[in-house]
């Protein structure tokens, strides 16, 4: 009996309990679609997470100024004392010999001030900075133009807003280049207009005002030579380590300290990204765990049913047996009606999860990957095999006179 034969009396075996089949395959079905969907939850929830620390900037390190280092105001022993970023150690930043993997320093002051124009107010925090800073933190002019240095050397009274400004202040399709705002008692020129960067982590990132930071010092903080922190930019992403132990080592020597004692927060992008990445596969695979249970369960289904099977087909075993049939032709054919359950239920598995995938799930785009379908097919078969050769191998056994026998 070859395998064309089994599948024909494994396909009429199948087919004289529709609804029994179908039930049983629809355990492997579910435990397939929940294997894509999970997984696909899994790897669109890493995206999104991925793509805001991205959006944060590219190659970056963020060195912001705590304020204050050492022991604190005592009676005795050493005192705190102010821990300041300057020009100079930006200077020392800059210097391709002592940190030549630093692509760009953008030194930032902020002040929380409220834009007005033509009787329009909203809050906004303002940035004075270089024009660096677009591109370390991945921000794109869509209209008019960005900071220059000669913007910077002359203390212009200009500004750069993001879309909240735009929306908030302007009246819809008018263009604000050229136009004046107010921060508080100090107008600046409307310069450009920054494309829609969307929000990260619950900050608006189109919430933005760029000025040059000598004039934010002028006009809005005060002169002081004290930036509120650093966005350094590697020259590329497997530099950007080796890019924070330069800065780490200069701001440290700037402020007589070590290191380990840097009165500054760093944080580095790539290491967030990195983490980020790890802790994500490893939800992506807990989640294609617990969908794969489901596919545990199906298979014990297989089991149960073709057990049923051959109970109800003692019978016909026996005379098959007693007519010729060897015992390798009945552990074919109930073996290949496991499989069958199993490759329905896998390929129907593969269009449900597909199309579950479509839709958001508890706010995430689900993401599909192609190695969950194969990997999600490849276990139902196995299981089909795994669970339905017991059934099988105990239909084969049978003594043909006892077969005969059986009521």
């Amino acid at each position: 009996m070859n395998w064309a034969d089994n599948f024909r009396g494994a396909a009429r075996g199948l087919s004289a309990n529709k609804l029994r089949s179908a039930l049983t395959v629809l355990g492997i079905l579910i435990g397939v679609g929940a294997v894509i969907i999970l997984v696909a939850v899994g790897n669109g929830s890493s995206q999104a997470v991925q793509n805001r620390i991205k959006s944060l900037g590219t190659n970056t390190i963020t060195i912001i100024n705590r304020g204050r280092f050492g022991r604190g105001p005592a009676t005795g022993g050493t005192q705190s004392r102010a821990a300041t970023i300057t020009s100079s150690d930006v200077g020392k930043l800059e210097d391709p010999n002592q940190a030549p993997d630093i692509a760009s320093v953008s030194p930032v002051v902020n002040a929380s001030e409220t834009a007005a124009f033509s009787g329009a107010s909203t809050s906004v925090t303002v940035t004075g900075t270089v024009p660096a800073w677009l591109g370390a933190e991945d921000y794109q002019v869509e209209a008019g133009r960005q900071l220059t240095p000669a913007d910077i050397n002359s203390h212009a009274r200009v500004v750069v807003i993001g879309q909240d400004l735009v929306s908030n202040l302007f009246q819809p399709g008018s263009n604000p280049i050229g136009s004046e705002i107010s921060f508080g008692s100090s107008r600046f020129q409307v310069i450009g207009v920054l494309a829609n960067k969307g929000s990260s982590g619950g900050q608006d990132l189109n919430n933005v005002a760029l000025v040059p930071y000598t004039s934010a010092e002028d006009q809005l903080t005060g002169y002081t030579d004290n930036f509120t922190e650093l966005i350094v930019q590697a020259k590329n992403a497997s530099s950007v380590n080796n890019a924070e132990q330069e800065a780490a080592a200069i701001l440290a020597s700037a402020n007589h300290t070590s290191i380990a004692n840097l009165p500054f927060l760093i944080v580095n992008e790539g290491s967030l990204l990195a983490t980020s990445q790890s802790t994500n596969q490893t939800f992506t695979v807990l989640l294609g765990a617990v969908a794969a249970i489901s596919l545990l369960v199906g298979g014990i289904g297989i089991m149960n049913i073709m057990l049923v099977n051959v109970t109800e087909r003692t019978r016909e075993i026996g005379i098959r047996k007693a007519i010729g049939a060897p015992r390798s032709a009945i552990l074919g054919q109930f073996l290949t009606e496991a499989v069958l359950l199993s490759l329905i239920g896998g390929l129907v598995g593969i269009i449900v999860g597909l199309v579950g995938t479509r839709f958001r799930i508890v706010g995430v785009h689900p993401v599909v990957a192609t190695s969950s379908i194969f990997e999600a097919f490849a276990v139902a078969v196995a299981v089909g095999i795994f669970f339905g050769f017991y059934p099988a191998s105990r239909a084969a056994a049978l003594r043909p006179i006892e077969a005969l026998r059986h009521e």
